[in-house]
């Protein structure tokens, strides 16, 4: 979360992890591309899930620190009625989410202390704060890239749709392995750097079977982040940014 945070030009992070994250982007230089492109994808689709498909309620799994331009405050200044509950298990971004992340009056923000593997408790935490009588959209941005094995990872996606009903949606986006042959070296200059929290990437066949088939993709469905329905104020980018993007609805 603090090296994210440092990319995103945020102001809680380490010396060491500033010496991470330059590390990785001398590795793989479109490193430092990834956080303004993964932002922007993010914010278009918080825009389409309130604006375009009326959705109001939000599981964001993998809060990471707190920057301009979270769930809440995008989805709450379209409808301020919103309601999200974050989760996410690392004490230092859940300290600072409950300090910093306020709901607008009418809406509601929760906290989840929940493992991405732990599909059960992220459920049971997040009733406190949304109806799963109602559509939501589970977002899962980053976060799949933290588990390792691919059957796993499809579960976790399984078990949270599963429990949601018809009209929710599904959001991720994941560090691609096909797109820039220079992110593999640099995943595995993370892993030594971080063995307690080692990430895979993932090709967009991998990235597709994560969400299974039962889900419908909203076009353009499963595109590299900046292909998701880009808009004139995004930033263009000289090389392409190594990480796909999706989001489907549950019929």
């Amino acid at each position: 979360a603090r090296v994210a945070d440092y990319l995103y030009g945020g102001q809680n992070n380490f010396e060491a992890d500033r010496r991470a994250a330059r590390a990785l982007a001398a590795t793989a230089p479109a490193i430092v591309d990834i956080a303004p492109a993964v932002r922007g994808f993010q914010q278009r689709l918080l825009r389409y899930l309130v604006a375009g498909a009326g959705v109001t309620q939000f599981l964001d799994i993998g809060t990471s620190l707190p920057l301009v331009g979270n769930t809440h405050e995008v989805t709450q200044a379209l409808v301020p009625e919103c309601r999200i509950a974050y989760v996410d298990n690392d004490p230092m971004v859940l300290s600072h989410a409950r300090a910093l992340m306020k709901s607008a009056p009418g809406g509601a923000v929760g906290y989840v202390d929940a493992e991405v593997r732990d599909p059960a408790a992220i459920l049971a935490g997040a009733q406190e704060t949304l109806d799963l009588a109602r559509p939501v959209a589970i977002l899962l941005l980053f976060t799949l890239a933290f588990v390792w094995d691919a059957t796993e990872a499809a579960a976790v996606v399984a078990a949270l749709m599963a429990a949601v009903p018809s009209g929710s949606h599904l959001a991720i986006y994941h560090l691609a392995s096909d797109l820039d042959p220079a992110m593999e070296e640099a995943a595995r200059q993370w892993n030594k750097l971080m063995p307690a929290q080692p990430i895979t990437l993932r090709s967009r066949q991998e990235v597709a079977a994560l969400a299974g088939a039962a889900l419908a993709p909203v076009p353009p469905g499963l595109v590299p982040v900046t292909e998701w329905r880009p808009t004139p104020a995004d930033p263009v980018f000289d090389r392409p940014v190594p990480v796909y993007g999706l989001v489907a609805r549950k019929p």
